[in-house]
């Protein structure tokens, strides 16, 4: 038998919060974190809104000169580390630092020092573009300044797989951990893509809402009237652990991350495969991988974008996985209130999953007015639910076909 993969710390910058504990509270209060763009001037565009992290203050996690040095995704990531990290307790000495992981994925990476950088290169001069733009735009940069903030020394990387990428970097450690190559992983992803090109890109794509003037109700996962996602920001990190390591050092254990499973569609490259096929297959295996039964299965935090094709190919999935079991399972999208974080979001809803188990309540997914045919289960409408909850699931799901699932289930 396996040694058990352990949930140690969480962390957590996002648009309902500046903390893992913040986000989760406003989550089940239903707060929206929807509003005007003011990262940048975006009057000119037909998309104006967005869910902004708001009052976030790099400085207070960095000094000035690493601020100046870091995207903002990296920003984020250093910010939602060093609150995972401390409330592990997680002190490791020199000699085991080749011991721990670091994990943290991007989508896209640094697409505001990207989008900078081509200005300066464009309208100033080349001579002017940053000596600092490319570890500020890759996409592994918040894993490695992680690595080199605490000194750790194990495997090192970012894992790019769209808006699955979150999840599959947790996923991944969680493999590396069973595998016994470290026994600490700093795992999760950052994302900050609320930029000219990036709202741009997603909006030539037919991907977001453009409800500017009446935001309220957006976005819609699963209503009939939904219209498109809303482009979020920010970050989730998570300290996972071997199960006898962390016993050893007497550290709070918060969950297990009891299993994991991707699959590919193999279909296209932005819409997901009608059918759910692909998404009902990672989470069969999941929960394989996890050995839970699907009657255990208490609660799914869905990818639930608000999007047409989206939800209902994934409420198709759960069908196919579940049978009739899916009628009974309580699903939510933590979308409604956050917004679409990309990479970062399905790295957030596998800590929201956490503290579900551990509080015995799922959150809601609000903007829920008008139910489709098509979208016909349980979907926690607009109010926070009291569960017996033992086990949940957490579906990321991504352009180019990409399905990662995540298992968490109560620690005994």
């Amino acid at each position: 038998m396996q040694e058990r993969i352990v949930i140690t710390g969480l962390g957590a910058v996002s648009p309902i919060g500046l903390t893992a504990e913040e986000s989760w509270q406003n989550a089940l209060k239903g707060v929206s974190g929807v509003g005007q763009i003011t990262l940048f001037d975006a009057s000119e565009l037909p998309v104006r809104i967005a869910c902004e992290v708001k009052g976030f203050r790099p400085e207070n996690y960095m000094d000035a000169k690493e601020v100046r040095r870091r995207d903002r995704f990296e920003q984020f990531a250093t910010a939602a580390a060093q609150e995972a990290i401390r409330q592990a307790g997680l002190q490791i000495p020199p000699a085991q630092a080749n011991r721990v992981g670091v994990i943290v994925s991007s989508a896209i990476g640094g697409l505001t020092s990207l989008q900078q950088g081509i200005y300066t290169y464009f309208l100033e001069s080349p001579r002017r573009v940053s000596p600092f733009i490319i570890p500020m735009l890759m996409s592994n940069g918040a894993a490695g300044l992680i690595s080199i903030d605490y000194g750790f020394t194990g495997p090192c990387f970012s894992v790019g797989s769209a808006c699955a990428s979150g999840a599959d970097g947790i996923g991944v450690a969680w493999m590396l951990l069973r595998l016994g190559v470290i026994d600490v992983a700093i795992a999760g992803a950052s994302e900050a893509t609320i930029t000219g090109i990036g709202i741009t890109a997603f909006d030539r794509a037919g991907a977001i809402s453009r409800r500017n003037e009446d935001y309220s109700m957006v976005p819609q996962p699963f209503d009939l009237n939904r219209d498109g996602l809303v482009m979020g920001e920010g970050a989730a990190i998570m300290v996972l652990e071997r199960e006898s390591f962390a016993r050893a050092r007497g550290a709070d254990i918060l969950a297990e991350l009891a299993g994991y499973a991707a699959s590919a569609d193999g279909y296209h490259i932005t819409a997901p495969l009608e059918d759910g096929s692909g998404g009902a297959m990672a989470i069969r295996l999941a929960l394989q991988a996890a050995e839970v039964n699907p009657d255990e299965v208490g609660y799914i935090n869905a990818h639930g974008t608000g999007t047409e094709l989206n939800d209902k190919s994934e409420t198709r999935a759960i069908k196919a996985a579940f049978g009739e079991l899916a009628y009974r399972i309580p699903i939510s999208s933590t979308k409604s209130m956050t917004g679409h974080m990309m990479g970062a979001t399905g790295a957030l809803e596998a800590i929201f999953c956490v503290q579900a188990v551990r509080d015995q309540v799922v959150p809601p997914t609000i903007h829920y007015q008008t139910p489709d045919p098509e979208c016909d289960l349980d979907y926690v409408p607009n109010q926070a639910r009291q569960v017996p909850l033992r086990v949940a699931i957490s579906n990321a799901f991504g352009f180019g076909g990409h399905n990662a699932v995540l298992v968490i289930r109560a620690y005994p």
